[in-house]
């Protein structure tokens, strides 16, 4: 299954200087907040190590290997967990190194970030096995056409958003943090355990 994982990393590895160089930009240009920067860059590298998967039948090479179908998903979800710990790990500590923030790592944010991608990822997997990874992106396309007509002409949901996540950031029960967590993990799981049974059910 390491060997799985090492492959999405493999088939990325020019686009990952691609990734440092524009958060380097990003983080000398002092965005306001760490968090987007997180949650869009780990989510971007899982689905786009997702879709190479996708091409030229390389389902039926992976098939072909001595995996079981419950290793290759489990592969994906694994890798999520560890290329987004990465992904914020390498963000924070950029950020310190380029900006000389007090705090090298703000624990809450970074749970944060890891959260925010573990539900994404629990929706986008399975949506994925199911179908294909271009009819995911046509559906984020058309939710983020609904959010920016919705932000402009309705409601400021950037605010909204914005305000529930300061919230959550400045929590100070134990309880709701271990509410969070739990949901989450059980979240996670529950997806993990629909595609694997999606996947295996796939004729390729």
């Amino acid at each position: 299954m390491i060997n799985l994982i090492l492959k999405d990393v493999l088939i990325q590895k020019k686009i990952i200087l691609f990734y440092i160089a524009t958060i380097i930009i990003y983080l000398l240009a002092g965005v306001p907040s760490l968090i987007p920067l997180g949650f869009l860059y780990s989510v971007i590298f899982i689905l786009n190590a997702f879709a190479y998967d996708e091409k030229d039948n390389a389902n039926i090479l992976l098939n072909s290997l001595p995996y079981t179908r419950k290793e290759i998903v489990s592969s994906k979800y694994i890798g999520s967990l560890i290329f987004t710990t990465i992904f914020v790990f390498m963000i924070y500590v950029g950020d310190f190194l380029i900006n000389g923030k007090g705090d090298l790592f703000i624990w809450k944010e970074m749970l944060f970030i890891i959260g925010l991608v573990m539900v994404a990822i629990s929706f986008m997997f399975p949506i994925s096995y199911k179908f294909k990874t271009h009819y995911l992106l046509i559906a984020l396309g058309v939710l983020l056409g609904i959010y920016m007509l919705t932000i402009s002409l309705l409601v400021p949901v950037n605010d909204i958003l914005r305000e529930l996540a300061r919230k959550f950031l400045t929590l100070q029960e134990a309880q709701m943090y271990f509410l969070a967590i739990v949901t989450t993990v059980i979240l996670y799981i529950g997806s993990w355990l629909l595609s694997i049974r999606i996947y295996e059910k796939k004729v390729f």
